[in-house]
């Protein structure tokens, strides 16, 4: 095939993903200098389409970005009034009292909050600066410069066949090219993926790890509705099967976030993730909460884990990493949002600084010093052993000595006798062959706590193009009939949240490993989880995907 021929546009900043660290990265690149081109390319049909989130903000990072958001009326009005924290049994509870936790733990200040609706007003502040923000514009490809760096992405591709190849309605897209390229892609993300393994950006930090997080929004009976209520659980329905817990937030207008989060290091390779999301709201505590109320949205995406010995190094020639997309994320504060917020904050300064020099295309030294030396490194790193040790050694380790750790890693400024704990294998890795393990019985969805998973994707409000090729691709097409159904059962028609895979069984004939890309919420799930990492989630055409409200 003829090389693709696309037209250029020049920026001084291409910013990927218009979520909280790229916004961030937009608005403080302008306050800098309001002569920069700077342009967000976001793959979501609007910005916030695919913006998933507990949400309890800590507001840290929009307080160093924009202090006066309240005067601006950012969409963050519900305060955390009480923390709650319990440990689940089958039929009842036990709360944990507040003054064990850690004061890092407290959620005083904090609030709960849409992140989509969030990025939403950010998008609207950093156009206001002149920013150009472009949604619908999924970026499939990296442009490299002939000296090896990164000198742009491809955005807005369309019109490819089925099949891969150019069809008749075929729009190249444009090349964007830009002193430096920020990735904000999120946990996972395509482009990220592909620049730490070229650059060998994760050598020297441990492997990263994952959770996957399922979220329902429902609208509850207002006699019992708590505004400002947090709740987080631990324990039942996972049992020794998995690590994980829940979060239930209560918003305003009588309206509840009710989540879900496994940790993907599980090894029953039988575990159903979405399925222990069930069945955890038919607990006593849940289900009375619940009860006569209705499930409005759903959706799920992963949540990098690893902390601070995960971090790779979150710069390369021609740009850096921001956010979650270098794995950013306070576990036991379930908190990530402020982190990015203040990533992007510190590449845009590093970048400017470096335009203003003349620099251009090489390596941002300071925002990699400034992440691991500043306010996020000092977050991450006060935390850094509650992971492996759950991981390791299971929750009651994790909240004994993973607490004890934390108050003296709070006293002593990230001190601790533990130093720094590794994860040891990665959540592929982890995953065991079906030998071993007995199958897990999962109660039916009753249709009114409950969903059957595709019941419950209608309300994702995904919709795919289905004249395009499948953005999951196989290394190996074999491998899922050959590999992963007679050796591990077959875990992808488990571990993904969205019902896309399954092994289809015909009278006389041998199994068939369907795709159904349809159905993807852009979890990532499987490109981590696959235990021969032969799946590989790539962006489909832009403004496909979710199409999360108020999540």
């Amino acid at each position: 095939m003829a090389e693709i021929e696309r037209e250029a546009m020049e920026y001084d900043v291409v910013i990927v993903g218009a979520g909280p660290a790229g916004l961030s990265a937009a608005i403080r690149l302008k306050q800098l200098d309001a002569d920069l081109n700077v342009v967000v390319l976001e793959k979501g049909s609007e910005v916030g389409a695919h913006i998933l989130s507990g949400a309890v903000l800590d507001p840290s990072g929009l307080d160093a970005l924009i202090p006066d958001w309240r005067d601006r009326g950012a969409p963050i009005t519900v305060p955390v009034t009480d923390d709650n924290f319990y440990m689940l049994g089958e039929g009842g509870q036990m709360r944990i009292p507040n003054l064990l936790m850690p004061p890092l733990m407290n959620n005083h200040g904090t609030y709960i909050v849409s992140m989509g609706n969030v990025c939403r007003w950010m998008a609207e502040q950093a156009e206001a600066l002149g920013v150009e923000v472009f949604p619908g514009m999924a970026c499939s490809e990296i442009v490299w410069a002939e000296d090896g760096s990164v000198k742009g992405v491809v955005a807005g591709e369309f019109g490819r066949e089925p099949d891969g190849s150019v069809g008749e309605g075929y729009e190249p897209g444009m090349e964007l090219h830009g002193k430096y390229v920020l990735l904000g892609e999120g946990v996972r993300g395509s482009l990220s993926k592909q620049v730490i393994a070229k650059f060998g950006l994760d050598a020297d930090s441990d492997v990263q790890k994952y959770g996957l997080g399922m979220k329902e929004l429902w609208e509850i009976d207002p006699e019992k509705h708590r505004e400002g209520r947090v709740v987080h659980t631990m324990g039942w329905p996972l049992g020794s099967n998995a690590g994980g817990g829940s979060f239930i937030y209560h918003l305003d207008n009588n309206q509840v976030y009710v989540g879900f989060v496994v940790h993907l290091n599980y090894e029953n390779p039988y575990v159903y993730p979405y399925m222990e999301f069930q069945r955890f709201k038919h607990h006593p505590m849940v289900a009375e909460l619940l009860k006569g109320g209705k499930r409005v949205a759903y959706g799920a995406r992963a949540i990098s884990e690893g902390g601070w010995q995960s971090l790779p190094k979150t710069v390369f020639p021609g740009g850096a990493l921001l956010g979650c997309a270098a794995g950013m994320v306070n576990v036991p504060r379930i908190k990530g949002n402020h982190n990015a917020m203040l990533s992007g904050k510190a590449a845009a300064e590093s970048a400017h600084e470096a335009i203003q020099a003349g620099r251009s295309g090489d390596t941002l030294d300071a925002y990699d010093d400034e992440v691991r030396s500043g306010p996020i490194g000092r977050d991450l790193k006060r935390v850094r052993n509650v992971k492996p040790l759950w991981s390791n050694y299971g929750l009651m380790a994790s909240l004994g000595l993973g607490g004890v750790d934390m108050w003296v890693n709070q006293i002593t400024g990230g001190g601790s006798v533990l130093g720094t704990l590794k994860h040891g294998k990665s959540d592929a890795e982890a995953t065991g062959k079906h030998f071993g393990y007995e199958p897990i019985d999962y109660p039916k969805p009753d249709g009114t706590l409950s969903f059957d998973r595709l019941t419950n994707v209608a309300y994702s409000f995904t919709n795919h193009e289905e004249s395009q090729p499948a953005h999951l691709k196989l290394k190996d097409p074999d491998l899922p009939t050959s590999v992963n159904l007679p050796e591990y059962a077959g875990p992808s028609q488990r571990y993904c949240p969205a019902g896309v895979y399954e092994f289809v069984q015909e009278e006389g004939k041998p199994a068939r490993f369907v795709i159904n890309f349809q159905n993807c919420v852009h979890c990532k799930t499987c490109d981590i989880k696959d235990p021969r990492q032969n799946i590989v989630w790539t962006v489909p055409q832009g403004g496909d995907g979710p199409n999360y409200p108020n999540m």
